[in-house]
């Protein structure tokens, strides 16, 4: 199966380990796509748990769950960001080391769409990323004015660039 954040890998190659606690994202750009398959696939206990400390309290599963209630997401773009890796990740570092990260911060520009009632909408957001413990964190973004209700033709190539019409590949999931 295709990896949900349309990086053309397989979803076990891709996201799921991230999903599964396996691995954990090297760049603010990886916690995005994971962020977005966790949404896609309704995995909202990894959505909070990769926000950062002082806005996990805001939040709940049961929140991100009906927030998200109505929505299937489908495709993800990812534009700019700095690709700031983490530097302390390999096994035996001491602590003093895992700290060379701590505090590093880097944004990513995306848009995500998602159908909601049979209508197709766009969310492009630049994110806020931090490190916290070792780990990327996301911490909050800035929507720009093209969120909303968007019109896309049914014979385009599909928005989760699969190569196949939109009509024939992701816009079946609006039915």
């Amino acid at each position: 199966m295709r990896c949900f954040c349309c990086s053309n890998l397989p979803f076990s190659a891709c996201c799921e380990p991230f999903l599964k606690g396996h691995a954990t994202p090297q760049t603010a750009a990886q916690l995005m796509r994971s962020r977005f398959s966790a949404y896609a696939s309704k995995q909202f206990d990894y959505v909070l748990a990769t926000y950062t400390k002082v806005r996990q309290p805001e939040l709940s599963v049961n929140e991100l769950t009906a927030n998200a209630a109505n929505a299937t997401w489908f495709a993800l773009e990812v534009g700019e960001t700095h690709n700031v890796p983490l530097t302390a990740q390999a096994e035996g570092l001491t602590e003093d080391i895992m700290q060379i990260n701590e505090g590093a911060t880097d944004t990513v520009d995306f848009t995500a769409y998602y159908f909601e009632n049979i209508n197709l909408y766009q969310l492009h957001e630049t994110s806020n990323f931090i490190v916290e413990d070792g780990k990327w964190c996301y911490h909050d973004g800035i929507l720009h004015d093209d969120c909303g209700k968007v019109k896309y033709g049914r014979n385009l190539p599909c928005l989760c660039g699969s190569g196949k019409k939109f009509k024939q590949c992701c816009a079946t999931k609006a039915r």
